[in-house]
């Protein structure tokens, strides 16, 4: 079912209780009674307040203890609130660059607002279970990943949950070449670079799932081939760089990975599912 992570940031508070509702919490934990306190000043319409405007209501409102069962409450607080950002860095914070280690003091910190520059984030996954990670309120180490397609390195942003707080405990650079995605990394700088490359990775026919015109709740089953590629490929193919999210999930060499794009305030979600046959990763499924 498509993820309406534009709800994320309306108000960074409740976005997984809004996007996923408290029951699917693994812990059972009970509705916090801020959210009622709080859900007035949900803007009207999500899918279209300005990204800047998103980032000053998480600024100016204070993040309830709640928001550190699931990092997702807690990074989008992160990346906006500057006061919080700097409690929830590990100073002196140890910065690897191969064999070199960098202490960086409070004062030389600048802020980091990661993902929420390009205002979209992405996952790869091996399979659909490992969506749920992010909804587990018992994942304690998660890694938010730089990845620099054009000059190839990776800048993770490595977090641990400390006495029950998220903290920023180091930040590690390194070669893709060194990432446990590297092969489908590789093969995602050239086909979010290269419409024919993009045409030739395309499996015959490609299954999709899309909106139904006629009906904003409904979705319709399909296919489609390389030759209507134009018709149905998706709005956003990230290049340059993207910033993926890591939930503890450990990554194999696995024959399948599962790309997903999701945009911070305009409701963007699409899910790609590439395999690798004879030889060459091929998009084999995309859900808008």
């Amino acid at each position: 079912m498509k993820h309406l992570a534009s709800l994320f940031v309306a108000l960074a508070t409740f976005m997984l209780w809004m996007s996923y509702g408290c029951s699917d919490r693994k812990n059972n934990v009970g509705q916090d009674d801020s959210l009622d306190m709080h859900i007035d000043f949900m803007p009207a319409d999500t899918d279209t307040v300005p990204l800047d405007t998103m980032e000053t209501i998480i600024a100016e409102t204070p993040m309830p203890k709640a928001a550190d069962e699931l990092f997702d409450d807690f990074l989008f607080n992160f990346t906006a609130n500057r006061k919080l950002q700097l409690e929830r860095v590990k100073f002196p914070l140890p910065v690897i660059k191969g064999k070199q280690t960098t202490l960086v003091e409070q004062q030389q910190w600048k802020m980091e607002k990661l993902f929420m520059k390009q205002g979209f984030y992405t996952l790869i996954l091996d399979n659909e279970k490992q969506m749920e990670l992010s909804k587990d309120t018992t994942v304690n180490h998660v890694v938010v990943e730089k990845v620099q397609l054009d000059t190839k390195t990776v800048e993770q942003f490595i977090f641990n949950r400390e006495n029950g707080l998220w903290m920023l405990t180091e930040i590690n650079h390194d070669a893709m070449a060194q990432n446990n995605n590297a092969s489908f990394l590789d093969f995602y700088a050239k086909f979010a670079a290269d419409s024919l490359f993009q045409v030739q990775s395309l499996c015959e026919p490609v299954k999709t799932t899309v909106p139904d015109p006629d009906d904003d709740f409904h979705m319709i089953d399909g296919e489609f081939y390389p030759e209507q590629w134009q018709d149905f490929q998706p709005p956003v193919l990230p290049k340059g760089s993207i910033y993926t999210i890591i939930y503890g999930q450990e990554y194999k060499q696995s024959k399948q990975k599962i790309f997903i794009i999701r945009g911070i305030s305009n409701g963007l979600e699409t899910e790609m599912t590439f395999q690798i046959k004879d030889g060459k990763w091929k998009l084999v499924k995309l859900l808008q």
